[in-house]
């Protein structure tokens, strides 16, 4: 019988067989658990809630399924004494392929299934945010090829030892690895890749394309193996390594396993998302060259073109150099890693140059031979797919560039010099963008882009003038709001699919209401420059940060689901206002947060500062109710808590519960326990207006730029109060 015939006659009897219709019902329900129990998304966007975390947990769960049912299978004939039997009626190396390709036609019917059945849930759950095509690549990427790479691994060992009880303890230790010592490989973990966010508000092409990578790269592997196993297949009553002498007299066979296990092994050591940064985080050798002697600069420039179907950039940069030494010099630029630098000419002369092998804080060393003439200009074309750092692997998406978002910073946007000093006090900058005509560019800093020149290929080209050796460059599909608040004007920028959220949220009467309030108790934004303040929502970073003139908010921090918690205020317009104080209390005066058992953080003073313009706008009533009410019920029952009362108990608990209610525990400290605190001293310092006062002086304190934060050692000084004396219980 043919092979296609007898595939036929496999698939139909596995689509007869209990174990296979049990494991695609297991399969469909698995991506339940992603919704309750295991999420290993960690951000609050709607599309990690309810859409990664349920699409990585059916690929795990289902590909433990179908590699259970794999080795179930191909033991049915051996345990039914009928394996001599079958041999004879049909070559062992052709049934073992037919009997994967019907596991894996099943498998392909499971994804299928779940991915319909799902749809609507998704759906329905996402809101206003829902794209379909994150929904099919999600599944399809984190789910769908889950399931053959399991039966691979799974028929792989059985193949070998050719026992059932065996081939379970070897795919159930593999499937541990991937989810214990290799979860934060995000190379090595096959079974649930590393996806800690996907953007409701902007693409998530990036982190699709380093799980997909991730993917093939085991599939090749994996496919190799089964090969490898296949040659192994007993026939003609000789064992393994019999079977194998015999198997590879068709050259043709260990050819293609070759093959496939080195070409799943290049692809491993040349994956182009990650670089190979010192890991070491106190290294600063780029920071510490010498200035190269005589040279400075007193201009630069950069004309830059993202391709955002492929996610690369191109780009060309000019540099106005002086030498005065009289001699050739070195000077030292930073790039991205998966830059690639074509040619770079001094007066339109070909130099000589070289890109270093050593990598730093996400940067590689460009060292370019200038000339000696005493003035001329550098022109450096380069270009790539720019590589993240190997410290955030883990944490892919932040070098997104697609049609709907740009992130370009320091050396991903242009060479940034090292050791060249500016000819006066800072060197003059000139910078262009052509991107997609729907894009809005924002340079995050003082500068404002112009579009200066329309295109034919419906792109335009943005220019803007700044200053300094580097620098960080925001475009997407923005909506602007211009608020006049705290005496400057806010440009509020936010993804144009998060619009119905902000207009549900009042967000810029909330932007006005917290500039006013703050600017007024506080004291105005220190990064606030020439009457203006940026505020750019981004793609889900892991938070925010501020420079003169602009201030970043992360896409998570306004959500659906977190616009609704309850721990940030009473309803969705108090939770942005909550945001918002972050830029006072969070991103100006940082907190460290390296003891995670103290209730003191930015979220102490955040809270009490909501409550502040709550009760302010909406009245006392209000304000206890939803605030300090629910503070001393939640303080109450942490006091009581049996593991706060027991701490020793809680060291005898499994690491992932221990984890669950230290967490749960941490939360109630800094939200509820903190701000009840900071009540108290508000009303031992003699009322509002003094707390005010002491705030504000923190607020402006000189800071010490080598522990800038503000600790509870500083605060519990400038309220003249001890520890003691706040203690709640």
């Amino acid at each position: 019988m043919k092979s296609t015939g007898l595939f036929a006659r496999e698939l139909h009897r596995l689509l007869h067989s209990r174990p296979a219709w049990l494991a695609l019902l297991l399969t469909l329900l698995s991506p339940l658990a992603g919704l309750f129990l295991y999420k290993p998304a960690t951000a609050d966007t709607m599309l990690s809630l309810y859409l990664a975390n349920p699409a990585l947990t059916g690929g795990a769960a289902g590909g433990i399924f179908f590699g259970l049912l794999a080795v179930l299978e191909l033991d049915r004939v051996s345990r039914s004494r009928m394996d001599a039997l079958v041999d004879a009626a049909v070559p062992p190396l052709r049934m073992a392929l037919v009997r994967l390709t019907a596991l894996l036609a099943v498998g392909l019917l499971a994804t299928a299934v779940t991915m319909l059945v799902w749809l609507p849930v998704t759906w329905s759950l996402v809101g206003s945010v829902f794209d379909l095509t994150d929904y099919c690549l999600a599944y399809l990427i984190f789910m769908g090829l889950a399931l053959p790479l399991a039966i691979l691994a799974a028929a792989a060992f059985y193949q070998f030892t050719c026992r059932m009880d065996l081939s379970l303890v070897l795919f159930a230790a593999f499937c541990g690895l991937s989810l214990t010592l290799w979860a934060d490989e995000w190379q090595l973990c096959w079974l649930n890749p590393s996806v800690w966010a996907l953007s409701d508000d902007f693409s998530n092409f990036r982190i699709f394309r380093s799980a997909a990578y991730m993917r093939f790269t085991w599939l090749g592997a994996l496919a190799g193996f089964w090969g490898l196993s296949c040659l192994c297949v007993r026939q003609y009553g000789k064992g393994p390594f019999g079977s194998f002498a015999r198997s590879v007299r068709r050259v043709c066979r260990p050819i293609l396993v070759l093959a496939l296990l080195a070409s799943s092994v290049t692809a491993y050591a040349l994956q182009p998302f990650v670089d190979h940064s010192n890991p070491d985080l106190s290294a600063m050798t780029f920071s510490e060259l010498e200035y190269a002697e005589g040279v400075t600069c007193s201009h630069r420039s950069a004309q830059v073109t993202p391709c955002t179907d492929s996610g690369s950039v191109t780009g060309t940069a000019s540099y106005e150099f002086q030498n005065s030494s009289g001699k050739e010099q070195t000077v030292s630029f930073a790039i991205n890693p998966g830059y690639t630098v074509s040619s770079v000419r001094a007066d339109g002369e070909a130099g000589p140059f070289r890109v270093g092998d050593y990598q730093e804080y996400n940067e590689a060393m460009l060292e370019v031979t200038l000339p000696a003439k005493e003035e001329m200009e550098l022109e450096i074309r380069y270009g790539g797919f720019p590589r993240e750092d190997r410290t955030t692997s883990t944490m892919q998406g932040s070098a997104e560039i697609s049609r709907e978002y740009i992130c370009l910073t320091n050396a991903s946007l242009s060479p940034r010099l090292l050791n060249v000093l500016p000819a006066k006090d800072s060197i003059p900058v000139t910078m262009e963008i052509t991107v997609p005509a729907h894009m809005s560019v924002i340079p995050f800093g003082r500068a404002d882009a112009q579009a200066v020149e329309e295109h034919d290929d419906g792109t335009i080209t943005w220019r803007y003038e700044d200053e300094g050796t580097g620098g960080i460059l925001y475009a997407g599909d923005y909506v602007r709001q211009d608020i006049e608040a705290g005496g400057i004007t806010v440009q509020f920028y936010y993804g144009r699919k998060h619009q119905a959220i902000m207009e549900k949220a009042n967000a810029a009467e909330a932007v006005r209401k917290v500039v006013d309030y703050c600017t007024e108790h506080y004291g105005p934004l220190s990064f606030g420059a020439g009457g203006s303040l940026k505020l750019i929502q981004s793609r889900t970073a892991g938070g925010g940060y501020a420079t003169d003139g602009a201030s970043l908010l992360d896409e998570a921090d306004f959500t659906a689901a977190n616009l609704s918690d309850p721990d940030k205020g009473g309803a969705v317009g108090e939770v942005f206002i909550h945001e918002l104080v972050h830029q006072w209390w969070g991103l100006a005066n940082m907190f460290d947060g390296a003891d995670a058992e103290s209730p003191w953080s930015a979220e102490g003073l955040t809270v009490y500062t909501t409550y502040r313009i709550v009760k302010e706008l909406y009245g006392e009533d209000y304000a206890r109710e939803h605030y300090t009410d629910q503070w001393q019920r939640e303080a109450e029952d942490y006091y009581l808590n049996y593991y706060v009362r027991s701490p020793e108990y809680l060291q005898e608990l499994p690491q992932s519960k221990q984890l669950e209610i230290s967490n749960s525990l941490s939360r109630v400290r800094q939200y509820c326990e903190m701000p009840l605190k900071i009540l108290k001293a508000e009303t031992l310092v003699g009322g509002e207006e003094a707390m005010d006062q002491i705030l504000k002086g923190l607020f402006n304190r000189e800071l010490d730029w080598s522990y800038p934060y503000l600790t509870y050692q500083e605060f519990l000084d400038a309220c003249n109060l001890t520890e003691e004396e706040l203690n709640l219980a």
